[in-house]
């Protein structure tokens, strides 16, 4: 349940900015604008002494810029919420600071109310991603199960398997391999059909093909 106020500090480098955000902010009425910081060392020493509930922190500052200081903010306390303001929509700033713990990433040309909600959002427990970068957040989260998904089908190959993975890479036939290896030619058809089940593809050519896409001989 949301206690009467959410206490936000403001870090921005731009008295402007600073002084801007800060006046939209306080005329919500479940919003208190509790400290305003010109720098990550300010908002540092701010954290340490006030009631802050979520930090609105700009990227691109002097002294300690935005990701610096994100970081020690989470190193002081994991639970820390933080929302990023940036001019930047790009897509490395995004996945950095998402990585280091950020809780929400908007631009600064975005609506009032979108930051009103994105605070109201965060302090709640959720998260809020600028939907200009939606789609770039998607694709990376799409990137990395793609190579849990690759990393799993690796972990689960035997020692044997992955001998028998490099040998079809190089092009080799089942009765080749059983030669190379000394083993049964029935032996090496079960580890072939062991591996296109575990890597999920349907044939030599894709096994091969898995292989070298995924430097297995480098393994």
């Amino acid at each position: 349940m949301m206690k009467d106020n959410i206490n936000v500090m403001v870090v921005d480098d731009h008295s402007l900015m600073r002084e801007g955000l800060s006046k939209i902010l306080e005329l919500e009425d479940e919003i208190t604008i509790v400290a305003k910081a010109c720098d990550g060392y300010e908002a540092i020493e701010y954290y340490r002494k006030k009631d802050i509930d979520i930090v609105l922190l700009d990227i691109n500052m002097p002294n300690m810029n935005g990701v610096e200081t994100l970081r020690k903010l989470k190193d002081m306390d994991s639970s820390t919420k933080v929302i990023m303001l940036t001019i930047y929509d790009e897509r490395e700033y995004l996945i950095e600071t998402l990585n280091l713990g950020a809780n929400g990433y908007m631009l600064k040309d975005s609506e009032s109310s979108s930051l009103v909600s994105a605070i109201i959002n965060v302090y709640n427990g959720g998260s809020y991603v600028h939907p200009n970068l939606a789609g770039e957040l998607l694709r990376e989260i799409n990137k990395r199960k793609d190579r849990n998904t690759v990393k799993q089908g690796l972990d689960s190959l035997t020692k044997r398997e992955y001998e028998v993975l490099s040998l079809i890479a190089d092009g080799l036939s089942n009765k080749e391999i059983s030669e190379k290896l000394y083993i049964s030619e029935k032996t090496v058809k079960n580890h072939v059909s062991s591996i296109l089940r575990k890597l999920e593809v349907s044939d030599r050519t894709q096994a091969a093909i898995y292989a070298y896409k995924n430097n297995i001989k480098k393994l």
